[in-house]
């Protein structure tokens, strides 16, 4: 993974960093749409100079850089994860756990909505999980 983060910083003019490689690498492998805090929590034991601040700023550039991508839940948690074509979120109202699921698309009238440009789309299912349905 070291070596593919390097390259990709290098081919898009980021210096690939200590700390911007532990954000990503903490992104690529918890798979759990973490937020701020959560990134910050997970790593500050490794990363002692590690600030939230840090934090935000490394996040931003990803998104900036397209390496990664904010979702938003449904309790307006900004949450992140690499960057993915093709799913979909489920989250949870039991638990609060958001599952990838396959895509799901939309149709609309774009008539209905004139003027604007879609650029992103991103659908997000709010219900309850497999797991929680066994507990009701």
């Amino acid at each position: 993974m070291g070596n593919n983060f390097t390259k990709k910083c290098l081919e898009l003019g980021i210096s690939p960093s200590i700390t911007r490689k532990k954000i990503y690498e903490y992104l690529e492998t918890s798979r759990n749409h973490p937020t701020v805090d959560d990134i910050y929590r997970d790593l500050i034991d490794s990363l002692p100079t590690l600030s939230k601040t840090t934090v935000y700023n490394v996040l931003n550039l990803f998104l900036e850089h397209n390496l990664v991508e904010s979702i938003n839940t449904s309790n307006n948690e900004k949450r992140y994860e690499i960057k993915d074509e093709g799913h979909s979120h489920f989250t949870c109202k039991i638990c609060n756990t958001i599952y990838d699921v396959p895509k799901v698309s939309t149709s609309y009238d774009s008539t209905r909505i004139p003027g604007f440009t879609i650029e992103n789309e991103q659908v997000n299912l709010i219900g309850i999980c497999p797991d929680c349905m066994k507990k009701i």
